[in-house]
Formats: structure tokens, C-alpha cells, sequence
């Protein structure tokens, strides 16, 4: 995401002498992407960070695939993912590819004894329940709900729960994850036409600096493996950093929809995009105002993408017997298109209250284990008349 962002305390120049108060130096560290071409951060540690202690061991992550090629619609009912204590042990992948996966989880404990980072992939957090604190080495963030919490790779993070009730929407993406390019100028900056801008992004605001050494565990994934290393100084030892790669908040209620006097494409509720998959809001909105407008949405035939729609709240207008949490999938290859009855109530409808997300990946989804235990197996049926 192209913007600058500075917080703390910085030297005038990059890479030059920067000295603590007893005189010894800090030691800066450039958070970079993409090599040395994209977006990156320079930060100012306490303490070197890059002091390993140990290795202790590692454990599997990968998602157990249940079917690896399909043409079956499915809808998967999210709230019944069971919720558990740990943040990392409620993790639940339902849905995957080599460039996104799917994740449920309903975590009923903050993280309390270890710092994570996904050194492999970008995560986009939804927060459908719960409020709390994310906090990471280069500051934190207050979410409730509605919120998406964009965490780079490489992050360090931690998360302070408010509420005992917890439920996220993750999108785990290989590939970087960004704001549409045409709702940007070449320059970076979100146009006049973007459904949101610089000033709906919220940025850490509040620094954590830990000066102390000691044995800190941390949790990396790499490869869908899950390493534990104890660090001899604490993660959060930055005192300050500018920069263009850092975490930040958008919530899905300021996304302000683009309607017109015919049924809008998807596209038109765009939020973020990477080369492999784009993520949508759908949100309260007017509908569209021709005398002869059909408000509710088309058939249309997925050739090239599957589409995935979790359904946060309100009246799904196209969807017979959907609620809250709950997953579709409709996969590439085959049409699919509004429930029997629902273009018929649409018309004459001025107005919906939806809410929900949509993620369209580019390459086939893969149904996981954790992913069929939830799923209504008779759904692809619930078209029939």
C-alpha cells in the first residue's frame, strides 16, 4: 500500500549514526519486500534482531486436503469451526491454494506466551466478532468489528482480546496484497473515484518499546511449518521507523459503495487486490434506480476465477437460507446466479443492508478437511425449482 508513514524516533539520514542516549548505537534494520524494489521500512532497534538463542523445533500447519478437483458448489456453515484457547490452535483452513488460503478461526485467548510471524504470506484479517488490540514491532492497532487488519509478511505480531467471543475471516496470501491499482493515480494516491481513502486507512499510532533481554519465543511460519526460536532480546524493541510497509486497519464500514441505474459487476466493490485473487466488501447500499432495473444480480458463468462470499450480516438478497458465517463456493467452470424467488423479490427493493466479503481467486480452491466437516453437501442442489 502506497503510502509514507513515520512514528517514533529516526535519524535525519537513512543509514547513518544513530545513538542511544549512553552514547552506543541503535541498529537499523530495512524491512523491505520484493527484494530491494518494493515497498520497505526502515526501523531502530534496542537491541540487534538478529539474536537467535535456539531452534527448538518445528511442527506441520498444512491444511489436510479432503478434494483437490471439483465442480460442486458448496456453502460451508463457519460458525461451526470450534472455538479454542490459542490464537495459532484455532486456526482453521477451509479452503487453499498455492497462492491464498481460507482461514476460520475463533480464538477465545490473547496471545500470551509466544510473538508470531508469517514469514510467507501476507494476512488480511476480518474481524466478524470481537474487538481488542493488534499489536506488532512497529505498532499497534485497535479492531472491533468490521475491521480488516492487513498485516504484511514478516510482521511480528500479537493479539489483546477485549471480548471472550472471537471470530475471524483470514485470507492468507502468498502474493502481496494491495489496493485496487485503478482507484490509484500513478503516483500512488487513491483517486476521486475510490470507494474509500488515505483517510479511512488507520495506521499504528502508538509505539511499544521494550528494552530487555531474556528468552522470548517465536512462533515463524515458513512453508506451512511452524518453527519455534527463542529470541535473546524482545521483539518489540523499535523505536521508531517511516516507511511504506507497516500494518494497518480498514474498516468495512467506511467503504463507501458505487451503485448506478442498472445492476453494478462485482468489481465495483472491489477492496484489495494482489495478481492471484481480489477481495470485495459488499456492503448497505442503494439499489439501482431504472424503472426496470432487477436489483438482484445476474447468472454469470465462473470460466476463470472460484467465487467465495462469506456472509457477515443482514439479508443476502440473492441467497435463500444464508446467515451469519456462513461460506459459498462456487467454483470456476460452471454459472451460477441468484436463488429461485430472489429476482422476483428484488424488484421494486430500493435499499439492502448486506454485509459481507467476497474473495475471487484465480486459480481452483481446494476443499480441505477442516473445510468438508462444515460443509451442507446438498447445496449445489438448492437452485432446482
Amino acid at each position: 500500500m502506497p503510502f509514507y508513514h513515520k512514528l517514533g524516533k529516526i535519524p535525519p539520514k537513512r543509514h547513518t549514526i544513530f545513538k542511544k542516549p549512553d552514547g552506543s548505537l541503535y541498529y537499523e534494520q530495512l524491512f523491505g519486500t520484493i527484494g530491494f524494489d518494493g515497498m520497505s521500512t526502515n526501523s531502530y532497534h534496542m537491541h540487534r534482531p538478529t539474536m537467535v538463542k535456539e531452534i527448538k523445533g518445528s511442527y506441520s500447519v498444512a491444511p489436510e486436503i479432503a478434494l483437490e478437483n471439483h465442480l460442486k458448489s458448496y456453502r460451508l456453515k463457519g460458525f461451526q469451526i470450534t472455538p479454542a484457547p490459542d490464537y495459532l490452535e484455532s486456526r482453521k483452513t477451509v479452503l487453499t491454494n498455492s497462492d491464498v488460503s481460507i482461514i476460520l478461526a475463533a480464538p477465545q485467548e490473547s496471545t500470551k506466551d509466544y510473538f508470531y510471524k508469517n514469514s510467507d504470506a501476507d494476512e488480511l484479517i476480518f474481524v466478524h466478532k470481537g474487538s481488542g488490540v493488534l499489536r506488532t514491532h512497529l505498532g499497534n492497532l485497535e479492531f472491533k468489528y468490521g475491521d480488516y487488519l492487513l498485516i504484511p509478511r514478516g510482521i511480528i505480531y500479537k493479539i489483546d482480546f477485549d471480548t471472550e467471543v472471537n471470530r475471524f475471516f483470514i485470507v492468507e496470501s502468498r502474493r502481496p496484497i494491495y489496493t485496487p491499482k485503478r482507484y490509484r493515480n500513478w503516483f500512488g494516491q487513491l483517486l476521486e473515484h475510490s470507494p474509500f481513502c488515505e483517510r479511512d486507512l488507520r495506521r499504528p499510532e502508538t509505539l511499544e518499546t521494550h528494552d530487555e533481554k531474556g528468552d522470548f519465543l517465536m512462533k515463524v511460519k515458513k512453508q506451512d511449518e511452524i518453527f519455534d526460536m527463542v529470541y535473546a532480546s524482545h521483539p518489540f524493541d523499535v523505536v521508531g521507523y517511516d516507511g511504506y510497509n507497516f500494518p494497518y486497519a480498514f474498516s468495512i464500514h467506511d467503504f463507501e459503495p458505487i451503485t448506478g441505474r442498472i445492476h453494478q459487476p462485482p468489481p465495483v466493490h472491489q477492496t484489495f487486490e494482489t495478481d492471484a485473487f481480489v477481495v470485495c466488501s459488499f456492503v448497505p447500499r442503494l439499489y439501482d434506480y431504472h424503472p426496470e432495473s432487477i436489483p438482484a444480480p445476474y447468472n454469470h458463468s465462473n470460466i476463470d476465477s472460484d467465487e467465495v462470499l462469506y456472509y457477515v450480516d443482514g439479508d443476502f438478497m440473492s441467497r435463500n437460507d444464508i446467515e451469519a458465517g456462513h461460506i459459498s463456493l462456487h467454483p470456476a467452470g460452471i454459472p451460477h446466479g441468484p436463488h429461485p424467488g430472489a429476482v422476483e423479490r428484488s424488484i421494486g427493493q430500493t435499499e439492502t443492508e448486506e454485509l459481507a466479503v467476497m474473495v475471487d481467486t484465480f486459480k481452483p480452491l481446494k476443499v480441505t478437511k477442516d473445510g468438508l466437516a462444515i460443509a451442507d453437501d446438498s447445496y449445489h442442489k438448492s437452485w432446482l425449482e
